[in-house]
């Protein structure tokens, strides 16, 4: 059964500027820019969910926050990508990017911008600062031969390849030789070590500080950041000279800084930057992009936090693998809230967690429903069995009331401290231990043993009292992590307040006597772990995703037409195309197909295809493309062109 909590705060807007809105007090907060060669994965929902619960937390507490994610879109590998699905660059990035904005809409993220290192915004800044480092003197022409990784985009050192391969991929480097312009980055290599050596939590946790300090004990060379046009012409041209591209790097992390300056907001929030990423990308962002900000004159970001890998059966997850962990698939399952509450408690901030779906549902059973959910339900079966469901006025405290009252109201400023030293788990942990400790109140005082002396009332109100004061606590607590469970739980409870602040979960009475609460309803229901292991080990079919419903008039627009195939040819710019010339009645088209790798031309000559013969012409690599070739292809990738069972005429429309 698919649970689905709805987030019903609308995206905020950034808080208007006041004073004392600079500096402390503001928190700017960035994920990665997603590169789109792949879509939205585990890992990449941790980073995002990650800097959301951040965000939601200083938000809570009343900063000016200000939280942005987005895409990382040029670059030959998007370009090859491109190529491969038979489609422009742009087309292709515009529809990944479509699909990160709906996972994380899906997914709950409030996110205040998404950033796209296509848009006109973003490369007006890039090519600003470009120029600003090339009149300093920093940027030169020159040649370089090495290998290269097209992966990683980047030439690498012998010491790098493990087994003939690049790093973090299963392709061998390529050697090339070529002429581009290059950042005077080791110029800055005694700079970049000192800043680090003074500043030691600038990179956290301090394992990838030293990681980094450690490539700074040697020769750092420097930064090539073009590329020849003619070779790779997805990208910003430089400023200066259009006939080469800007270099991936050199763009894609500019993205941190032109989302604000585009929007007259860098003096506002770039004081407070704080950067998420995982560790993979540990090396452009703390050697290349500290030193770039140094050279174009912008102060740096106040930390580079940086986690570890979600780790599937021990491996990282890879779609050559086949272990990628698609987000939306457990969002539908488990909800939301309890996806994002695994995510934060069961990875230990900066180290690698291993990921399982019976991991998921423990974690559900243990704290979210034996602790959290029994600790509500007890409670208003209890109010609603003593006090016909009224919330009753709290008398003079026992030492039981005053240990848990002083427990609860000690949370937010160790919460407080633990989430600003990155230890997310334990801050979950810690609230956790406080609603087991209510759960263990409930018993020591035995609410049911009161009730049965009318004498002990008083008693009895002051514990469900108690009682109702640690859950709004605790919900306020959680609600950056559960947001809508969160608000669940207040809605149970009767709560209907304003929404709380980060302080006020530091004090008691929040709810006033005489809140009249609601049936209890179970928060997070109890999953049956060995139904789910059998379902694990023999799974179902999963259900195929469809596309939203269209009317018949709206099929009817796509003009499908049976083809003969005359000449294929491979194309000339592109390793993955095949160039189809084919037969439709009386006319004659030229199609482009990424479907080299499945396909040698002779296999094709002769066929009858579908063609979607109304499609607009584009231009694929220097070839004009008059339509597109149906074709099916399976979860491994395996692809086979559409054909008929039965000859029929050329230029026959298929309905």
């Amino acid at each position: 059964m698919e649970t689905v909590e709805i987030d019903t705060d609308a995206r905020p807007e950034p808080a208007p500027e006041t004073e004392g809105s600079h500096g402390r007090g503001a928190y700017y907060a960035t994920t990665p820019i997603f590169y789109v060669n792949a879509a939205p994965h585990l890992g990449h929902a941790y980073t995002t969910t990650l800097v959301d619960v951040v965000t939601r937390y200083h938000r809570l507490k009343g900063d000016d926050t200000f939280f942005l994610t987005g895409t990382d879109e040029h670059g030959e590998k998007v370009a090859k990508a491109a190529e491969k699905a038979g489609m422009t660059p742009q087309q292709y990035v515009d529809g990944v990017a479509d699909q990160f904005r709906a996972t994380w809409d899906r997914l709950g993220i409030r996110y205040d911008e998404f950033i796209r290192t296509t848009e006109e915004r973003h490369q007006k800044v890039v090519r600003e600062i470009l120029q600003r480092v090339y009149d300093n003197g920093d940027i030169f022409y020159g040649e370089y031969s090495g290998l290269y990784c097209v992966g990683a985009e980047r030439f690498v050192t012998e010491k790098e390849i493990v087994d003939g391969k690049c790093p973090d991929s299963d392709d061998p480097p390529e050697y090339r030789t070529e002429a581009n312009y290059f950042f005077r980055m080791e110029k800055y290599r005694p700079w970049l070590r000192e800043t680090l050596e003074e500043n030691p939590d600038l990179i956290r946790p301090e394992r990838y500080r030293n990681e980094v300090l450690a490539m700074l004990r040697e020769p750092i060379g420097d930064l090539s950041i073009s590329r020849p046009r003619k070779r790779v012409p997805w990208g910003i041209p430089l400023p200066w000279d259009d006939e080469h591209v800007t270099y991936v790097w050199f763009d894609a992390l500019i993205n941190y800084y032109s989302a604000l300056a585009s929007k007259g907001l860098e003096e506002r929030y770039w004081p407070s930057v704080e950067h998420f990423i995982a560790k993979d990308i540990v090396k452009p962002h703390g050697l290349f992009w500290p030193i770039m900000l140094k050279a174009a004159g912008l102060p740096l970001y106040q930390h580079l936090n940086v986690h570890g890998y979600w780790l599937v059966n021990e491996r990282k997850m890879s779609k050559s693998i086949g272990n990628v962990v698609r987000p939306l698939d457990l969002q539908k399952k488990y909800g939301n809230d309890a996806f994002r509450y695994y995510l934060l408690r069961d990875m230990n901030f900066g180290l690698d967690a291993s990921f399982s779906e019976t991991g998921i549902a423990e974690r559900i059973n243990s704290d979210l429903a034996n602790d959290l959910g029994n600790l509500l339900n007890r409670t208003l079966g209890m109010l609603a069995r003593y006090r016909d469901g009224v919330v009753p006025a709290a008398g003079a405290l026992d030492p039981l009331d005053q240990e848990l009252r002083d427990a609860f109201t000690a949370l937010p400023a160790e919460v407080g401290r633990l989430f600003d030293q990155l230890q997310f788990d334990r801050a979950l942990e810690t609230i956790m231990e406080a609603v087991r400790k209510a759960n263990k109140y409930v018993s020591e005082t035995a609410p049911w043993e009161l009730a049965k002396d009318p004498a002990r009332a008083e008693r009895l109100d002051t514990v469900l009292n108690t009682c109702v004061e640690a859950l709004c606590c605790a919900s306020i607590l959680l609600e950056p992590v559960i947001p809508g469970k969160a608000r669940e739980l207040r809605k149970q409870l009767g709560i209907k307040r304003a929404p709380f602040d980060y302080a006020s979960a530091s004090q008691w009475g929040l709810v006033p006597a005489g809140t009249r609460t609601a049936p209890a309803e179970p928060l997070f229901p109890r999953i049956d772990l060995e139904e789910l292991e059998r379902a694990i080990a023999e799974p179902e079919p999963e259900p195929l995703e469809h596309q939203a419903e269209i009317a018949i008039h709206d099929f009817g627009r796509v003009e499908l037409r049976v083809v003969t195939v005359e000449k294929v040819e491979p194309h000339p710019n592109a390793d993955k195309l095949l160039v189809l010339t084919v037969r439709m009645g009386p006319e004659t088209r030229t199609v482009v197909s990424g479907i080299r790798a499945h396909y040698e031309p002779d296999q094709l000559v002769g066929k009858k295809l579908i063609l979607v013969a109304n499609l607009k012409p584009v231009t694929l690599r220097g070839v004009r493309s008059e339509g597109m070739i149906l074709a099916a292809e399976d979860a491994d990738g395996n692809l086979s062109v559409a054909t008929l069972d039965r000859d029929l005429p050329d230029g026959s429309e298929v309905r």
